[in-house]
């Protein structure tokens, strides 16, 4: 039995790598690598559902795209960290975008969103200006892989029941 534990072992390390192998991905590089450019391609092409966990939330043409989403009928939804934002994801919020800022530590510094429960978009690329035109930054979206976009589902679903709704005023 226990000549049976390194073949055990090395197939349950192996099965995540194997689901992610059949994922497709796309990259891009700030400040002059198409970051921006992809992050408007993802939420472009969402058909259903856009969830956003975002740290830093100030890119006017981020925001746009989501008003879009949501007004041709995508079901988005943002939990952002409470410190951090204020402009911008009050302006989702008055625009019917469901919004809730999240205080549960000293940074939420998350920045990944779910879209259509089947592509994750992630990365150090802050939904931000600078983060397009002035830093050093990384996106990455996972492509046609329900798996990892589940987990990442979770972890967005547990920071939206900490948060709270946009107080008046914020």
């Amino acid at each position: 039995m226990n000549s049976l534990f390194p073949l055990i072992l090395c197939l349950l390390l192996l099965s995540p790598i194997h689901a992610l192998a059949q994922c497709g991905t796309e990259s891009a590089f700030s400040p002059h690598g198409g970051s921006l450019a992809l992050v408007l391609k993802s939420v472009q092409n969402a058909k259903q559902t856009i969830r956003i966990a975002a740290y830093s939330f100030t890119s006017k043409p981020i925001s746009q795209a989501l008003i879009d989403a949501h007004r041709r009928g995508v079901d988005v939804k943002v939990i952002a960290d409470a410190k951090s934002n204020k402009h911008y994801t009050t302006f989702l919020a008055h625009q019917g975008i469901p919004v809730r800022v999240n205080d549960h530590y000293a940074v939420m510094h998350n920045t990944f969103m779910v879209i259509d429960g089947r592509h994750v978009q992630t990365g150090s690329f802050s939904y931000t200006g600078a983060a397009a035109d002035k830093n050093a930054e990384n996106v990455l979206v996972v492509k046609d892989c329900p798996e990892l976009a589940s987990h990442y589902a979770e972890e967005w679903h547990r920071l939206w029941e900490e948060g709270e709704a946009l107080k008046k005023g914020y």
